[in-house]
């Protein structure tokens, strides 16, 4: 059986004393039998690392570089977030994908340098409004596992986080219903199965508009293997039930 992995993305909020209310809320109600997430941004990174010792949740960083080091001015190599205590980051988000033109090979190439450092990579992976309404969604989603196959082959794959986020429901307030982002994980890991991936051991989170309300319903489904959560991360209580619903699942 697959434990439940509930991952907050803070995207770029936050500050060292909004950091610390917020971890000040979650500590001490983190269930036992889930993985627990933050992920802030880079500045606040050490300090999140320090807040979070003894809270039971993990530290995960929102992208990484490529390369390990260089002359690459603001870019960060995973070394460095291995430095400062992560053991997660998020690659390929669909905000670095649209906003800053990331495609599907050098996603991959995110993800095989997280593996090569000893972090784990949160694979993000979704479709468009239009995509899904062309009747697209599984081929464009699909192609985004598979060119990270291609790069990493299948046994490292099997190590990957995957986290469906329609592009369609992040931020907006829509959500897929529990039964349209069941379709589209189960289609992940069946595609993963066919490719010659260990599947039934890969983790498959559901991102995009997540709350305490729909959270429950979502974790219900049989593929779906916790979340990616965005602004309800930020509130402690909200991002505090989201972790109950998935103990409870």
């Amino acid at each position: 059986m697959r434990k439940k992995l509930v991952v907050g993305n803070w995207k770029m909020n936050g500050g060292q004393s909004q950091n610390a209310a917020l971890i000040d809320g979650v500590r001490g109600s983190v269930p036992e039998g889930v993985d627990v997430v933050v992920c802030p941004p880079y500045p606040y990174l050490a300090q999140v690392k320090t807040l979070v010792a003894g809270a039971g949740v993990g530290l995960g960083a929102q992208d990484l570089s490529p390369r390990k080091g260089g002359a690459f001015t603001g870019d960060v190599a995973a070394s460095m977030l291995l430095d400062v205590g992560c053991e997660w980051v998020l690659v390929g988000h669909s905000e670095r994908r649209t906003l800053h033109g990331e495609d599907n090979r050098l996603v991959a190439e995110k993800v095989a340098a997280a593996l090569d450092a000893g972090l784990t990579p949160i694979l993000c992976v979704g479709e468009t409004l239009d995509e899904r309404d062309g009747g697209r969604a599984e081929a464009v989603v699909s192609a985004q596992v598979a060119a990270v196959v291609d790069v990493l082959g299948l046994v490292a794959m099997a190590k990957v986080v995957v986290a469906y986020e329609p592009v369609w429901a992040i931020g907006t307030g829509r959500t897929a219903t529990p039964e349209q982002a069941e379709v589209m994980h189960a289609c992940i890991r069946e595609g993963l199965r066919v490719a010659g991936v260990a599947a039934d051991g890969v983790r498959i989170l559901y991102g995009g508009s997540v709350t305490a309300a729909n959270a429950a319903s979502l974790f219900a489904m049989p593929d779906i293997d916790g979340a990616l959560v965005g602004g309800a991360s930020l509130v402690a209580d909200g991002f505090s039930s989201i972790c109950a619903a998935a103990a409870a699942s």
